[in-house]
């Protein structure tokens, strides 16, 4: 891999165990949590009688020389001489999407290996990865099963939600597959309990890193298990399941990543692949996958340093093109939340909701709440409707069925009619680019519904309601020539508010005209609003449009979609590359930064800690150039799927 990523990803199983390195070397610095607060692992090597230190911050221990570093969509590599002895690490998240079990088994693999004998490791945890914060409860170690454990003595299982928070209960395992027997205990150091496995690494020996988390989700008062329950009774089977199927499980992930990079390289070129292979993790393992009381799949994301919502609509559409490709079972279960909260009494508006809680704890959206009322200016209308009609149309067409939005047409029906009745000139109201502000006559936003009213009219077809879906894309087709003449500059771009002459902005919107093919915007249209960003263009990038110099990477790819071509993408997204590449911003992938500068675009503080838009499921949006790639919702000219 070329690109220097800003944030290496070590664990990536969901919003709460989740552990990155900042810096370029893994032995530079501790390791944090995706929020940037650290949760030490550590690791040393020892080498006859000398130790170096591989993993972390090792205060008195020498630490080695890293000589390279790789990583492809679920591996991170790094290699070190220690003392003339080469060693290797590698830390695999098996997160493949379209296997719901391993997307939900919380045990992440750390294979070590030498090129000598008698090189023994010891891979440490601190509390911190069963804490909230350090020092908050005490913490109990024990050993069980092949394992060393530590948990907080104070269990307040699904006790609180928010944004910058981590785990307090559960339990931790750290575990070592050999036959000879690991080493495992505890010590003190730094203030905080650690506890660690060290065993002989010459010939190659597994770890493994598992949280069981007790119960991972509360739905509306239910409090569910994580997926991965429905086939392991109990952490330890798991473990012991993953220890077993190391070797299959690496090639499945081997074999994933190779055909996703050649697939992306040749839909996009080498530096869209590497893209893609910093996104997959992280878009995956922002999510908890569980299954509610009917034993339907619920996949609940975290808005990850955005308010924390859970399950939220404008967090949920933009991640589709990954789980389109490769598990759209998987966007219905992003779908389901919002269905049951629109279905209660709180809810009563005519549009869809913005989410269903904030996580872990998806009872209901909070956010915009006042004296008990959920405030309509916090809501986003006719974004989330035209949202949640794209996410089942899609789903619907990559698996050619519809039954799913059948079992919702009534709704779905009345979000339609509220994207007919208000789309063409929207109100004063916020969008997905909530913070930028309330903006009235959006242009992009009026693209929004009108590939939401499309959308609509493909669940129709599919339906068998032809009738249906002429009338309706007849509708979204008068729309766009409405808008054509509406949103013209004089110089073939086209505005960000109907109003606002001269005015520019990203039309990511219309992105799934092209991958449908319905053709609702004139190709000339397309042609000429891609032409017009040349002159806009930053070292970084394309702002998202005229009001700042910032940019979203997700809607930059799909805006990038309207390229006539492979080559004029590329060129597109080099400066999107660029910023990853060159960024101080050492963050899991920010999707939200300055085009000017690279850096993530930071709001807010939190006991010290500038916040920003990382860690953010929003990335899977990455994927909506292979999207188009591969074909997979595009119709044929009567709207049946090819």
């Amino acid at each position: 891999m070329k690109m220097r990523p800003p944030a290496i990803p070590l664990i990536t199983s969901d919003p709460f165990f989740s552990v990155w390195s900042e810096s370029d070397d893994l032995n530079a610095s501790d390791t944090v949590h995706w929020t940037g607060r650290t949760v030490a692992l550590r690791c040393t090597v020892k080498v006859g009688d000398r130790e170096y230190g591989v993993m972390g911050r090792n205060d008195g221990i020498p630490a080695a020389r890293q000589i390279c570093f790789d990583m492809d969509a679920f591996s991170s590599y790094y290699t070190f001489d220690c003392g003339g002895v080469t060693v290797r690490l590698t830390f695999t998240s098996p997160v493949i999407p379209d296997d719901l079990y391993l997307v939900s088994r919380p045990v992440s693999y750390l294979y070590i290996s030498a090129d000598a004998d008698g090189v023994r490791a010891k891979v440490s945890a601190s509390e911190q990865i069963c804490l909230d914060l350090a020092g908050e409860y005490p913490v109990k170690v024990s050993c069980e099963g092949g394992s060393v454990t530590l948990a907080s003595e104070v269990q307040n299982v699904l006790s609180h939600d928010g944004d910058d928070q981590r785990i307090d209960w559960g339990r931790f395992y750290l575990t070592c597959k050999t036959p000879k027997g690991a080493e495992y205990g505890s010590y003190l150091a730094d203030g905080m309990t650690f506890v660690f496995a060290e065993a002989e690494v010459g010939e190659g020996r597994l770890f493994s890193f598992a949280y069981d988390d007790v119960k991972s989700i509360e739905y509306f008062g239910d409090k569910l298990d994580a997926y991965w329950k429905t086939k392991d009774a109990t952490i330890t089977d798991a473990i012991s399941a993953a220890h077993r199927d190391y070797t299959d499980i690496m090639k499945r992930c081997t074999d994933f990543s190779e055909k996703m990079v050649a697939d992306a390289t040749a839909a996009g070129g080498e530096k869209y692949a590497e893209l893609l292979i910093l996104s997959l993790r992280q878009s995956v393992a922002a999510h908890k996958l569980v299954l509610d009381t009917e034993g339907e799949v619920l996949y609940i994301s975290k808005e990850c340093f955005s308010n924390g919502c859970a399950a939220t609509v404008d967090v949920s559409y933009p991640s589709t093109p990954l789980f389109l490709l490769y598990n759209p079972e998987l966007v219905r279960g992003m779908m389901r939340p919002i269905y049951r909260f629109a279905s209660t009494e709180a809810w009563k508006y005519d549009f869809a909701p913005h989410d269903a809680g904030r996580y872990p704890l998806v009872n209901g959206q909070v956010y915009g709440l006042k004296d008990g009322v959920l405030l309509e200016e916090k809501q986003m209308p006719l974004e989330e409707c035209g949202n949640m009609l794209l996410m089942e149309a899609t789903a619907a067409v990559a698996t050619g069925n519809a039954d799913f939005a059948a079992e919702h047409i009534d709704i779905l029906r009345k979000w339609c009619t509220y994207l007919v009745e208000n789309g063409e000139d929207p109100a004063n109201q916020l969008c997905t680019d909530d913070f930028a502000g309330h903006l009235a006559h959006n242009c992009n936003l009026t693209l929004k519904a009108i590939m939401g009213i499309a959308g609509m009219g493909i669940i129709e077809k599919l339906l068998g309601n032809g009738g249906e879906y002429e009338r309706l894309l007849a509708v979204a087709k008068k729309m766009a020539e409405s808008w054509v003449k509406r949103a013209a500059n004089a110089d073939g771009s086209y505005r960000l508010a109907f109003d606002w002459q001269n005015s520019f902005s990203m039309k990511y919107n219309i992105a799934w005209d092209k991958l449908f093919g319905t053709e609702i915007m004139p190709k000339e249209v397309l042609s000429s609003e891609f032409s017009s960003y040349a002159k806009h263009m930053n070292d970084y990038g394309l702002p998202l449009d005229n009001r700042a110099d910032y940019t979203k990477s997700d809607w930059y790819i799909w805006t990038g979609v309207l390229a006539d071509g492979k080559e004029d993408f590329e060129k597109f997204i080099e400066p999107l590359w660029d910023s990853y590449n060159e960024t101080a911003s050492r963050v899991p992938m920010t999707d939200w930064y300055m085009t000017t500068t690279a850096l993530h675009r930071a709001y807010g503080s939190s006991s010290g800690l500038r916040k920003s838009f990382r860690n953010r499921t929003v990335v899977g949006g990455h994927f909506m150039k292979l999207l188009e790639y591969k074909g997979t919702l595009r119709l044929s000219v009567g709207g049946d799927a090819e």
